[in-house]
């Protein structure tokens, strides 16, 4: 199994980030990091710019201004191949699963294997695939269509995929979204269980304080482009921020800036 990042530093930090697409202005000076064996959890409203500062971990988009490194590497600074292997060490869990819909769970679990292990056999391929779909509890539905099974199991069969490659950094992009309280304890749970298993470290973007009160070691709120309050869960529920507590909460009225 990985053991996580293994150097010194952060596994991501991000120093004054901006960016911007045409006259809009998404990002204004993040600052994050992120160490080993941590799952972040970075919450806040529509349009705050969390999906991009996933893209900018992964390099699919480069800041206009600041400093993104991954495994202290500047992720903006790499040539493509360097970037590719760079993707390697990180798994993905995109917020609609994103399965092959021709394939089954097994097929789609073991893609990212037939990519990048071309040396492994068949046989070695299918124990990874099972051993990855033990843990997140689908073994038993390796051989059906994506259109047959639910939208949790979806999402559980898009984790293991993610983990197939024992990635040392894990982002989840609204991994809860669209599922009922029970499937989302799921979830929350082989999302903590995976950390501890795998030994990485997480970022996980998400509207649900539920889940991220139960997985996150800290919580990041990102409000006007920047990250306005950080904290453990514990720090964050007791905050007396008014942006905090208008956003757990929940409430329509507040400083906290409605993006249109």
């Amino acid at each position: 199994m990985s053991g996580g990042d293994t150097s010194p530093g952060p596994v991501v930090e991000m120093i004054d980030v901006h960016k911007s697409f045409g006259r809009t202005s998404v990002l204004r000076g993040v600052d994050l990091t992120v160490h080993a064996r941590e799952t972040l959890v970075i919450i806040g409203r529509s349009g705050t710019g969390k999906s991009v500062t996933l893209r900018h971990i992964v390099g699919l988009t480069a800041p206009d201004r600041g400093v993104v490194r991954v495994f202290g590497k500047d992720v903006a600074k790499l040539s493509k191949r360097e970037l590719a292997e760079l993707r390697l060490r990180l798994g993905f869990l995109f917020q609609s699963g994103a399965l092959l819909a021709w394939m089954t769970v097994e097929e789609n679990v073991a893609l990212p294997l037939v990519e990048h292990r071309r040396k492994l056999s068949r046989s070695e391929v299918e124990e990874i695939v099972l051993d990855k779909l033990r843990l997140v509890g689908l073994e038993s539905a390796r051989h059906k269509l994506p259109s047959e099974i639910s939208g949790g199991m979806k999402k559980r069969a898009a984790l293991a995929r993610a983990i197939v490659l024992e990635p040392e950094l894990i982002l989840y992009d609204e991994p809860t979204s669209g599922l009922d309280p029970v499937i989302s304890s799921t979830i929350n749970e082989l999302i903590n269980r995976t950390k501890e298993v795998l030994g990485t470290a997480q970022i996980v973007v998400t509207h649900d304080m539920e889940s991220a009160y139960s997985i996150g070691d800290r919580i990041a709120l990102l409000g006007d482009g920047r990250v306005v309050a950080q904290g453990t869960p514990e720090e964050i529920r007791a905050s007396g921020d008014e942006l905090v507590q208008q956003f757990i909460q929940g409430r329509t009225e507040g400083p906290l800036a409605i993006d249109t």
